[in-house]
């Protein structure tokens, strides 16, 4: 099974691996920092240097529980070696946005009690959607007004690993409304907003809540009868 360099430091831009798979999906590598999707986050895009070849990854995606790297030209062979190359512009883009749902996430659980009912990303923009009935523009305005305070409050953020058993005992641990989590994973990864927003998590994300810049809320909306819906954009600060 690939490690997934990213789940431990989501900062390594470039690597080096060995191919243990070729097919028609694409390449597996012993170990990637690539992410390969999931959790409304996408994946990562880079090269991949073998040899005298440099290949594009134009998709990276899980497959039969291994990450498959999609590449633009022909395969290196079993046993090459390579070199990685994440495309960091685009990753860390994504890295802020998604630190910037979990602390839309933290302050409207902590001021609000509601459920995530679902979810979206790219580079700097998102949505998120919630269970609430109502929702009104002065309601969006406050919520942005307090997740742009806990990016002042300059939060680190870290990664830690827990039993299932110990995660699923955590009460707030699973902040949507359906539980996501895979059946018979051994682990859970978590994320901790530090004083914030603790969830269980496989994305990539920021060191401190100061380094995602700040969120404006730009348009709200119902998604049903019980699920509203909040655009937001990431900007410098």
């Amino acid at each position: 099974m690939t490690e997934p360099i990213f789940q431990k430091d989501a900062f390594v831009r470039d690597f080096d691996a060995v191919v243990v798979g070729v097919g028609e999906a694409g390449v597996t590598l012993d170990r990637t920092a690539f992410y390969a999707g999931g959790g409304g986050q996408p994946c990562d895009f880079g090269t991949l240097a073998f040899g005298d070849a440099t290949a594009v990854v134009n998709k990276v995606s899980r497959k039969d529980g291994e990450i498959v790297h999609e590449l633009d030209g022909p395969p290196p062979e079993i046993g090459a070696q390579v070199h990685g190359v994440v495309d960091w512009d685009n990753r860390y883009a994504l890295m802020r946005t998604h630190t910037a749902l979990h602390i839309l996430c933290g302050v409207i659980w902590r001021d609000f009690g509601a459920h995530v009912t679902g979810g979206n990303m790219t580079p700097l923009a998102g949505h998120m959607d919630f269970e609430f009935e109502n929702m009104t523009a002065d309601f969006a305005e406050r919520v942005e007004e307090l997740a742009n305070a806990e990016i002042a409050a300059a939060r680190d953020i870290s990664v830690r690993f827990l039993p299932r058993d110990a995660a699923f005992a955590h009460p707030d641990l699973i902040r949507t409304k359906i539980n996501l989590l895979p059946e018979g994973i051994p682990e859970v990864r978590v994320v901790d907003i530090n004083g914030l927003d603790v969830q269980a998590d496989g994305g990539t994300h920021v060191a401190n809540t100061r380094d995602v810049g700040r969120i404006r809320i730009v348009g709200h909306e119902s998604k049903g009868r019980v699920n509203k819906r909040l655009r937001l954009v990431i900007e410098d600060a």
